[in-house]
C-alpha cells in the first residue's frame, strides 16, 4: 500500500472510531482533501459509500499496527533549574494537566495499552502511574552519568513498531493513531534557531541532521521506530557500550551520525506551536502563565520571602556545575544575579547547617567572603551575590599561591573561636560506620592506609600547631581572585575551630602538588616560624585531609553522587603523603 492510501485510510478510520481533534501531520491535511484518493479507494473495495473501511480496508492497515509506547522520564533535566530540584520535569502541571499523565492519556486514547515508562531521578514520584494508568516500569540507575541512549538500550527487548515519546512534551491534540506507515521523527518547520536538532529531507527522507540551525525542519516530539529501524539502531549502541562515545549524547546524535546505515527514517511534519517541549522555565512560563505568578515551587517562594518580591520578579535561570557537594543555580532580580545553592542529598547527616551560618556571617564580617545574603539552617538552602568577573587560582603561579596563603593566614590570626570544627579523622570514622552499615566489607582493602593515616594523628597531637578558625574546604573553585587582585573564599560548609593543616593541606591535595611544591607552599606559610616539625606537621595533614575528603567520597557515592576521578586522586594523595610522611620525617 503506497503512503497517501494509508494515510487516508488511517483518518478514516480514526473518524469511524470517533476520534475527534486528533492532531494530523501536514502530509494527512493534504491527502484527506483528494477527492479523486476517496473514489480510487471506493474502486478497490477499501472504503465503502459512507467513507467506512470494509474488511478489505482494515485488513491493508493490520501490517501497520503499533504495538506499544515507551515513555522516557529517567532524566534529571539540569536545564530546567530551578523547578526540577524538587521534581522531575514530567510530574509538572501545564494547563491544569501533568505533562506525563496527558501523554499517557493521549496514547491510551488512540488504543496504545502497551505503556513503558523509564524511570531513574526522583523515580518513586512516579509509581502512582501504574496502579493509575497500569503501565510498566523499567529503572535506568546510570541516568546521571549517561544521556538517554541508555535508557532506550534498556528496553530495547520491547521496541519494535514503537512510539518514542519523551515524558516532558507537551501535544496541543493527540497525535497518536493505532497504525503508523514508516519511522519517522515528528516535528515542524520554524523561522528561527533553536537548540534542537534540525533536518534536511529528500521527498520526506531525513538525510542529514544538524543541531541548532538558524531555522528549517525543527525536530521535536515523539518518533515511531519500525522493528527493522529500532534492530539497526540497538546493533549500533551495542557497538558503542564499550567505547561509550555516546554515553553523554542524546538519542538523536547517533541517529545523525548514522542516517547512510539505518533503515528510512522520515520527517514528519506538524504545524507549527502544536508540538511543545519546556527545555528551561521562562519557556514554561511563556506557555503557562500561571508558572509566572505561582509555580508552587518551594525554592521560588524561599527567593520570594528573602527580596520581598513578586515571583514574576524573578527571571533568567541559569544552571551552573554541579559541585561536589550540592547544586546552584543563578538568578537575576533586578538587573542583579544572585546563587541559589540547593543542598546535595545525604548532606545533612555530615553538614551542620547552623554551625555553617555562622561561619557563613563570620567570613562577612572579615571580609574574607562579602557574598553571603541568607540561609536556611533547617533545610540548607542559601543565597549569595554572583561574581561576575573572576578567575580561580593556578595551582602552578607561586603569586597565586602567596595571595591564597595571605587570606588563610588572616584567616587563621583572626582570633575567632567557635565551638564546633572539622576533626578529619574521628569525622572520617563515624562515616566510615555508615558506610560499614550499607556494606560490611566496602573498606577492607584499605585498613593498611587508615592504619598509617591514624599514625600520622597521633604524631601531630601536642605538637605544637595550635587549632583556629579555618575555612576546611580550600579547593580552587572555592577560591576567586577578582580583577583588582582581592580574593575571595567562598561555601563554608566544613569550616570551624580546627587544624590549620586542614586548609593547608587541602590546597596541597587538590593542586596534587610534588613534595617539593608542597613544602614551598608549607615554608611560605610558615615564615619566621618554621622548622622540620612543623613541616612534618602540615605534610602529615596533608595525607590525614586527603583519606577524609576519600571516606567522604565513598559515603557521597553511597547516596547516589558521582565522585569520579576526585575519588582516586584523594586516595592516591592520601597515600602517597602518608608513606613519605613516616619515612621523611
Amino acid at each position: 500500500m503506497v503512503k497517501n492510501e494509508f494515510c487516508l485510510l488511517n483518518h478514516l478510520y480514526e473518524v469511524q472510531n470517533k476520534r475527534n481533534g486528533i492532531l494530523n501531520d501536514i502530509y494527512t491535511q493534504t491527502i484527506i482533501q483528494d477527492v479523486s484518493l476517496y473514489n480510487r479507494l471506493q474502486e478497490e473495495g477499501m472504503i465503502d459509500d459512507n467513507y467506512h473501511l470494509t474488511a478489505a480496508g482494515l485488513k491493508a492497515l493490520a501490517p501497520y499496527k503499533v504495538n506499544n509506547a515507551v515513555i522516557m522520564a529517567a532524566g534529571s533535566s539540569t536545564r530546567f533549574i530551578p523547578l526540577s530540584l524538587e521534581k522531575p520535569k514530567g510530574l509538572f502541571e501545564v494547563k491544569g494537566e501533568r505533562l506525563i499523565d496527558r501523554q499517557i492519556e493521549q496514547l491510551q486514547e488512540a488504543g496504545i495499552k502497551d505503556i513503558t515508562v523509564i524511570l531513574g531521578y526522583k523515580k518513586e514520584m512516579f509509581f502512582y502511574l501504574k496502579e493509575r494508568y497500569n503501565v510498566k516500569f523499567i529503572f535506568n540507575t546510570s541516568y546521571n552519568i549517561k544521556n538517554n541512549i541508555e535508557s532506550l538500550y534498556l528496553a530495547r527487548g520491547i521496541i519494535g513498531n514503537t512510539y518514542i515519546c519523551s515524558c516532558d512534551d507537551y501535544f496541543t491534540a493527540n497525535p497518536f493513531h493505532q497504525y503508523e506507515y514508516e519511522s519517522f521523527y515528528a516535528g515542524m518547520k520554524v523561522d528561527r534557531q533553536t537548540s534542537e536538532m534540525y533536518c534536511l529531507t529528500r521527498n520526506g527522507l531525513i538525510i542529514k541532521m544538524e543541531k541548532g540551525a538558524k531555522c528549517g525542519q525543527m525536530l521535536l516530539g515523539h518518533s515511531y521506530w519500525q522493528n527493522d529501524f529500532a534492530l539497526k539502531f540497538f546493533e549500533l549502541a551495542a557497538a558503542d557500550r564499550e567505547l561509550g562515545i555516546y554515553n553523554t549524547e542524546f538519542w538523536e546524535k547517533m541517529v545523525k551520525d548514522n542516517l547512510s546505515v539505518l533503515p528510512a527514517f522520515y520527517f514528519k511534519e506538524y504545524p507549527e506551536a502544536t508540538i511543545h517541549e519546556f527545555d528551561y522555565f521562562e519557556e514554561l512560563r511563556q506557555f503557562d502563565q500561571k508558572y509566572s505568578n505561582n509555580s508552587n515551587s518551594e525554592i521560588i517562594n524561599n527567593i520570594k520571602k528573602v527580596f520581598n518580591c513578586q515571583e514574576k520578579d524573578i527571571v533568567n535561570f541559569r544552571t551552573i556545575s554541579e559541585g561536589m557537594t550540592n547544586t546552584s543555580f543563578i538568578f537575576r532580580i533586578k538587573d542583579t544575579d544572585y546563587i541559589y545553592r540547593h543542598p546535595g542529598d545525604g548532606t545533612e547527616s555530615i553538614i551542620n547547617r547552623k554551625n555553617e551560618k555562622q561561619s557563613l556571617q563570620i567570613a562577612k564580617e572579615l571580609k574574607i567572603d562579602p557574598t553571603f545574603i541568607y540561609m536556611d539552617i533547617e533545610k540548607g538552602w542559601k543565597i549569595s551575590k554572583y561574581v561576575r568577573e573572576f578567575r580561580e587560582p593556578d595551582y602552578h603561579n607561586f603569586e597565586d599561591t602567596k595571595k591564597i596563603v595571605n587570606v588563610l593566614k588572616k584567616l587563621h590570626t583572626s582570633n575567632i573561636k567557635v565551638n564546633y570544627g572539622l576533626d578529619p579523622w574521628n569525622d572520617a570514622l563515624t562515616m566510615e560506620n555508615m558506610l560499614i552499615k550499607k556494606d560490611p566489607d566496602c573498606l577492607k582493602s584499605f585498613y593498611s592506609l587508615k592504619n598509617k593515616i591514624r599514625v600520622l594523628v597521633d604524631k601531630t597531637v601536642n605538637d605544637g600547631i595550635d587549632k583556629c578558625f579555618c575555612h576546611g574546604d580550600t579547593y580552587r573553585p572555592n577560591w576567586m581572585i577578582l580583577p583588582n587582585d582581592e580574593v575571595l573564599l567562598i561555601d563554608w560548609e566544613y569550616s570551624g575551630f580546627c587544624d590549620p593543616g586542614i586548609d593547608v593541606g587541602y590546597y596541597i591535595v587538590d593542586a596534587m602538588y610534588d613534595f617539593d611544591e608542597a613544602k614551598k607552599m608549607i615554608k611560605e606559610y610558615l615564615k619566621e616560624s618554621y622548622s622540620k616539625t612543623s613541616e612534618f606537621h602540615f605534610m602529615a595533614y596533608t595525607a590525614i585531609i586527603a583519606y577524609y575528603w576519600f571516606i567522604w567520597a565513598m559515603f557521597r557515592e553511597s547516596c547516589g553522587a558521582i565522585m569520579g576521578e576526585s575519588l582516586y586522586n584523594w586516595y592516591e594523595m592520601a597515600k602517597k603523603y602518608a608513606d613519605y610522611a613516616l619515612k621523611a620525617y
